[in-house]
């Protein structure tokens, strides 16, 4: 095996994927990596993400590393704060400092066939050379921002849920929320009691199922810091709920999304009583065909006086507010985007050139396609985390993601006990994969009508995993050699003998 000093890992990213591979790497005592972060501070979501009611919508003992429980949580489902502060505390916790450059940020790779190894350039004008890149930029990272007609005229204070303004106090001013989706139904309940008047502008009416949150007593938290079994347990029975629970979200089956459309449908009854409002919030496509979201508070913020529910459409943004296409102009001080993330698997998040001078953008012409959701071939070496079709529709995306790093360590234990130069998955095996994963989307409901950001231009789905989580742990927890074109560096044995025939050929009559 080479000396890890031969071996540089890059890890692109300081999220859960950055700090959970960091961890596993050193457990397994390979200590040869960087961490690249392109943010002062580490935590990647729970970083950017800082608006008034900010939590998972995943169960904390499900959303945190598996080989990394937390007995401390304060709630069934955390609040940001207390994610990142999680996650800061990992970096802490197990020395990740000294492995870290913050404020970096990785403009471009380039690979080097006969070295068999990636050329990584900072914004600093850098350049780090790595043998494996392990990419935790994450698919959901900068705003997207909405085209509306005068955009820019608005006079008052416009800030998007991902870039929160703190330093504006909504107190008693005229708020409008544009959007209705994840974001959304976490700060409409958190802001309607400060605001004077509250609009919120929905495009599309969501399927939202109860949370049912509750607070951890000390005594709950004390029973999982002294028996950690304790929390292997929560976490195995949640994850199991969830999947059994699964096929309601995902299956293109009417009587399974009747049941979560019953579901939803009673949440909405508890919380709203006027029955003409509870049809404007209704939607109108099949459970599951937009991401399900989780509350127990934002239909009923609808019942406040101060708040208005609108779903004129919008004609554009002037100076003093928001104009409807039925011409009425709402006047406003602030107004929220609540308008999501643009899609990071659309292209690549920087130029990345692989095996002969060739552009991932270039290979993802035609959509973005990942063995297994984390290699590309003609880019060797190169580990995606939570790339095309790993996204989950169900449950927690961090069993994903640990499956993921626990297949790249495989990769990365086998190159480094047989001195193997690279491993580029091959195009037909590759091909196969991802046809039979489209060919299984004709059975998920997000195929079913609707327009989500789950589909991309071509109108297939190439963000989500159709089927269940343990199924793709199973399908990624064997590294299979033969799936890819494995080149070895030569030994110095085979170029003494390459140059002992060499000498023969050379001394020959």
């Amino acid at each position: 095996m080479p000396d890890q000093e031969d071996f540089p890992i890059a890890i692109i990213g300081a999220g859960f994927s950055g700090i959970g591979a960091a961890i596993r790497l050193k457990q397994e005592g390979i200590e040869s990596f960087t961490m690249f972060e392109r943010a002062s501070e580490v935590g990647g979501t729970w970083r950017d993400n800082t608006y008034p009611g900010c939590a998972c919508d995943v169960q904390s003992h499900v959303y945190s590393l598996s080989f990394e429980q937390n007995p401390n949580w304060s709630r069934r489902y955390s609040t940001w704060q207390e994610i990142q502060e999680y996650l800061i505390g990992l970096v802490d916790k197990w020395g990740l400092e000294k492995h870290l450059r913050r404020n970096t940020e990785i403009v471009s790779a380039e690979f080097d066939e006969e070295k068999g190894t990636w050329a990584l350039k900072t914004n600093e004008g850098d350049t780090f050379t790595a043998r494996v890149v392990l990419s935790g930029v994450g698919g959901l990272v900068d705003p997207s921002y909405p085209t509306i007609d005068g955009i820019d005229e608005f006079s008052g204070d416009m800030f998007h849920t991902a870039r929160w303004n703190h330093e504006v106090d909504l107190t008693d001013k005229r708020v409008a929320v544009i959007g209705t989706g994840a974001s959304a139904i976490q700060v409409v309940p958190s802001i309607a009691p400060l605001v004077a008047k509250l609009s919120v502008f929905q495009r599309t009416a969501a399927w939202v199922v109860p949370k049912f949150d509750l607070e951890y007593s000390p005594r709950v938290k004390r029973l999982a810091a002294r028996f950690p079994f304790l929390l292997r347990i929560a976490r195995f029975f949640k994850y199991w709920l969830s999947e059994l629970l699964g096929p309601i979200v995902f299956l293109d089956s009417k009587l399974l999304s009747r049941i979560g459309r019953s579901i939803s449908m009673w949440n909405l009854r508890r919380q709203v009583q006027d029955p003409e409002l509870q049809k404007r919030l209704t939607p109108d496509f099949q459970f599951g065909c937009k991401r399900v979201l989780v509350s127990d508070d934002y239909w009923a913020a609808f019942e406040r006086a101060n708040v208005e529910l609108i779903t004129e459409p919008i004609e554009a943004i002037r100076r003093e507010g928001i104009e409807t296409t039925d011409g009425k102009l709402h006047v406003f001080d602030v107004i929220v985007l609540a308008t999501g993330f643009l899609l990071g698997l659309a292209a690549a998040p920087f130029q990345i050139r692989g095996r002969g001078g060739r552009t991932l953008d270039e290979a993802w012409r035609d959509g973005a396609m990942a063995y297994k959701g984390m290699t590309v071939s003609g880019f060797p070496n190169w580990f995606t985390m939570m790339g095309p079709n790993t996204g989950p529709g169900h449950t927690s995306v961090l069993v994903y993601t640990e499956a993921q790093i626990a297949h790249a360590l495989q990769a990365i234990k086998k190159m480094m006990a047989e001195d193997i130069k690279y491993c580029d998955v091959r195009q037909d095996v590759q091909d196969r994969y991802n046809e039979g994963i489209q060919r299984r989307m004709k059975h998920m409901v997000w195929g079913s009508g609707c327009h989500s950001w789950y589909l991309s231009s071509d109108g297939r789905n190439r963000s989500l995993y159709p089927g269940f989580a343990w199924e793709y742990i199973l399908r990624t927890r064997r590294l299979n050699s033969a799936d890819y074109e494995v080149a070895f560096f030569e030994s110095e044995r085979q170029l003494e003998e390459s140059d002992e025939v060499e000498q023969g050929l050379a001394a020959a009559p």
